[in-house]
């Protein structure tokens, strides 16, 4: 590994539930998203008007109840995951408009879940492509839904289905057209922290050799203390024990202040780097300059580009 600050957890011989299910931390991903669409407060609004349309209609009236909104973030969320959801979406929103807008190549979404920015932000009549990776089974759940509730596709957007067990990550962009050498962003949206450290390396190399000149990259990631369960962070514990008992477990972390030397590895260099305070700062105040919503701890977002 070529990052000496960055350590395996995985647990050996457990089964993750996505190989049998959809991904229960990509379904509260985006029930956080829906909810945050009906909020008042410019600070949880988010501008996610597909994901309404991704959760089941039973949930739609709850949603946009302020009540109800409450309770899930104050109840059913740990503390301050669902403004993290929410600072994190806005921020990889405006780098995904920016690269629509500079006309990149291509933009490639590992562990793409139900995430909507290429029917939100398309141009069809711009040059670039969103090429979306994910398991088969989270994306067709997700493909099926947005026909139920017909929503129109853009022909640019392209879905990559992969069973990372038994298939080549590289092949499969290979063979559905994602070209190498082209000023490309790649997006890792809530997916680093459940990979194990041969994983990790093995899809930054990729995102190495297939970049050219000027790609881009954002991510996000934990700190490695809190696979050490040091429990330093607002909300920690109550995020970890959460992805636990969904069965997705976090097995990936980089050690606080080792984030410029693990994308030194892989020719990244940072451009903008976010902690939890930072966000809040970033999303969170009110005019007065008072933060009005605490973030989870655990996650940082960085944005490099090559």
């Amino acid at each position: 590994m070529p990052c000496e600050k960055v350590y395996d957890f995985t647990m050996k011989n457990k089964t993750k539930r996505i190989e049998s299910k959809t991904s229960r931390t990509a379904e509260m991903t985006c029930l956080s998203r829906a909810a945050s669409f009906y909020e008042k407060k410019s600070q949880y609004r988010s501008n996610d008007f597909i994901a309404p349309k991704l959760v089941p209609r039973i949930l739609l009236p709850f949603l946009k109840l302020r009540v109800f909104r409450k309770i899930y973030k104050n109840k059913l969320s740990p503390n301050g995951i669902y403004e993290y959801v929410i600072a994190r979406t806005k921020y990889i929103d405006l780098i995904f408009e920016k690269a629509v807008s500079k006309e990149f190549d291509q933009i490639l979404v590992f562990g793409a879940g139900f995430d909507s920015r290429g029917i939100r932000f398309l141009n069809e009549n711009g040059k670039t492509k969103v090429f979306e990776l994910d398991v088969s089974i989270i994306q067709n759940a997700k493909i099926n839904q947005l026909k139920k509730r017909r929503v129109e596709l853009n022909p640019h957007i392209i879905f990559i289905s992969i069973d990372f067990n038994k298939e080549s990550l590289e092949n499969k962009l290979i063979e559905f057209g994602f070209e190498k050498n082209k000023r490309s962003l790649f997006i890792l949206e809530g997916l680093v922290m459940y990979l194990s450290k041969e994983s990790v390396d093995s899809t930054f190399k990729i995102i190495e050799r297939f970049s050219g000149i000027n790609s881009e990259i954002v991510f996000d990631y934990v700190y490695l203390s809190v696979l050490r369960r040091e429990d330093i962070y607002y909300g920690e514990k109550g995020i970890f024990d959460m992805v636990n008992k969904a069965g997705e477990g976090w097995t990936f972390g980089i050690e606080k202040g080792g984030i410029e030397t693990f994308l030194k590895n892989y020719n990244f260099s940072i451009i903008e780097y976010y902690n939890s305070e930072e966000l809040e700062n970033k999303y969170f105040k009110d005019e007065y300059g008072n933060i009005i919503g605490r973030i989870n701890g655990t996650h940082c977002i960085a944005y490099a580009k090559k």
